[in-house]
């Protein structure tokens, strides 16, 4: 039986060629660690400092501003917490969205219990937040806007270049969650606006356990959460992940060289996998129809529970998910979906298919030709089929 991975949102397969350059900085003579002042210390730092350059051109920054940490949840909470206590004495309000990953949404609830005032702005039925809706919550009190670039659960594409002009503006510090867009769509920080950046490695073929920080030059930022060495310049302590670091390093190389032609690839079996099955009845898109990511395709079953769908395919060897795999062991509905006004009963029949570098025409029709008498079996079965 073939298997097939629908689930690149929740992790992709790291590169052949990025596994090869992870190699080489776990045996040999390139184990050095880049704060000794020793030859194969040096040798590493190099290395690193090539690395830094690498993640820097790809989002139009400058070296010095990029931070390597160990994925986009430390990277959006470094990022939250930095802003949040740097800017304390000029406010304590901070604006987010309904449908922000739990990476940042949990970070910044958890400082509303520390004092600080949150807005959560809510979203239309697409899933998408606001502009003016940004712009009305903001006070003289605003010292941070954190609003992600695109959803991970329903692949909707945010407005971020206009909050960061409104952000820039108002002299507010902007934070965006990048993890889902990079090496999908342009990603530009100075395009988008921001002050604060978060990437992750193991969504673009990359290692798992790395990721990247963005901080512009000039923002109010300061490390709060680590304390220890002087490494990425005092604002992450610790020893560098040299592997990693360089696993992403060529992870990005290969995004940036291959962005826009696998995007329009990925982007004609999305688009199949929309018709086909929404030509199936009670089966609607979730997300924008068209402010949406190349390669991501999400829906709502009547009458069906996702996890027996999930099940279900995967019996047939088709991987997918229902929304965040930081969520899955969960029995609530999806937030992303009760945030869009999904009835909860309704949230409960989600599935997300998101495509990737390997997955091919016959992938698709083979995930179309099996899931009907999925659908057709399980709505038979259901208590809640009309």
């Amino acid at each position: 039986m073939r298997s097939v991975y629908f689930d690149h949102s929740g992790t992709t397969p790291v590169h052949p060629a990025v596994a090869e350059e992870m190699y080489r900085y776990l045996i040999g003579d390139s184990f050095g660690n880049p704060s000794s002042v020793n030859h194969l210390g040096l040798q590493v730092r190099k290395k690193v400092t090539e690395a830094r350059d690498i993640a820097a051109q790809a989002i139009g920054a400058a070296p010095g501003e990029i931070v390597f940490t160990s994925g986009g949840t430390e990277s959006d909470n470094m990022a939250i917490h930095g802003a949040a206590y740097t800017n304390k004495s000029r406010g304590n309000h901070i604006i987010t969205s309904a449908v922000e990953h739990h990476a940042v949404l949990n970070t910044v609830k958890a400082l509303g219990k520390q004092g600080f005032n949150i807005t959560i702005l809510p979203v239309d039925q697409y899933g998408m937040v606001s502009v003016d809706d940004v712009a009305a919550a903001i006070t003289d009190r605003t010292i941070l806007i954190t609003i992600m670039h695109a959803n991970n659960e329903v692949g909707t594409i945010m407005p971020i270049a206009e909050i960061g002009k409104l952000a820039r503006e108002r002299k507010i510090v902007f934070h965006v969650d990048a993890v889902q867009s990079f090496g999908k769509i342009p990603v530009n920080v100075d395009e988008l606006g921001a002050n604060l950046l978060s990437l992750s490695g193991h969504k673009i073929y990359g290692p798992k356990g790395i990721g990247v920080l963005y901080i512009r030059k000039g923002t109010r930022w300061r490390q709060t959460l680590f304390h220890g060495g002087a490494q990425e310049r005092l604002r992450r302590a610790g020893t560098e992940n040299i592997p990693g670091i360089m696993g992403l390093a060529k992870a990005i190389e290969l995004a940036m060289e291959n962005r826009e032609a696998e995007s329009a690839r990925l982007m004609v079996l999305r688009d199949k996998l929309i018709k086909g099955l929404t030509s199936i009845e009670n089966v609607r898109l979730t997300g924008h129809p068209v402010k949406r990511l190349p390669n991501h395709a999400s829906f709502l079953f009547k009458c069906i529970e996702g996890e027996s769908m999930l099940i279900s395919l995967d019996m047939k060897r088709i991987a997918a998910s229902t929304g965040s795999a930081c969520t899955s062991g969960s029995l609530e509905p999806s937030h992303v979906l009760l945030a869009m006004g999904i009835p909860h009963a309704d949230a409960h029949g989600s599935l997300r298919l998101t495509l990737g570098k390997d997955n091919t025409d016959d992938d698709v029709d083979y995930l179309l030709e099996v899931i009907k008498p999925i659908v057709e079996k399980l709505r038979n079965m259901s208590p809640l089929e009309d």
